[in-house]
C-alpha cells in the first residue's frame, strides 16, 4: 500500500502537475473551436483529417487522466514503482514535446514561445517528481 506521507513539496508539485495537465486537456478540447476544425482541415486528406482529430481527442483523455491521477491519487504516484514510472513517462512526454516544438513548429510568435515555456514547465515538474520518486525507492 502506498504511504500517504507526502512531503509538502511533493504534494504541491503534484497539485501543480495536475492543474498543468487539466489546463492542457481543456486547451486541446478547445482545438475544434480555436482552429475551426473540421472546416479548416477540408484541404487535407480524409486520413490526415481523421488522424489529427483522433490524436487530439486522445490527448484530451490522456491529459485529463494524468490530472486525475495527480489530484486524486498523489500517494500512489509518489510512493509506488508504477507511480514513479507514470511520472517518468509524463516527464519524457513533455521533454519530447518541447524538442519537437523546435523541429516542426519553427514560428517566432509570442504565443508559440508561451507554449514552449509551458512545455518546459511540465517537463521540469514531472522530472522533479520522477527523480524524487526513484531516489526515495
Amino acid at each position: 500500500m502506498p504511504s500517504s506521507n507526502l512531503s509538502a513539496f511533493d504534494a504541491a508539485l503534484l497539485i501543480a502537475c495536475g492543474v498543468h495537465s487539466l489546463a492542457f486537456a481543456l486547451f486541446h478540447l478547445a482545438f475544434w473551436r480555436l482552429f475551426g476544425w473540421p472546416r479548416t482541415l477540408q484541404t487535407t486528406t480524409v486520413a490526415n483529417r481523421a488522424i489529427l482529430q483522433i490524436a487530439n481527442a486522445q490527448l484530451v483523455l490522456v491529459f485529463a487522466g494524468v490530472a486525475w491521477l495527480c489530484l486524486a491519487m498523489p500517494s500512489a504516484l509518489s510512493a509506488t514503482p508504477l507511480g514513479h514510472a507514470a511520472l517518468a513517462g509524463m516527464a519524457a512526454f513533455w521533454w519530447l514535446r518541447l524538442t519537437l516544438q523546435f523541429v516542426w513548429l519553427r514560428v517566432h510568435h509570442p504565443l508559440v514561445h508561451v507554449l514552449s515555456a509551458l512545455f518546459l514547465l511540465g517537463a521540469l515538474m514531472f522530472t522533479a517528481l520522477a527523480v524524487r520518486g526513484f531516489a526515495s525507492g
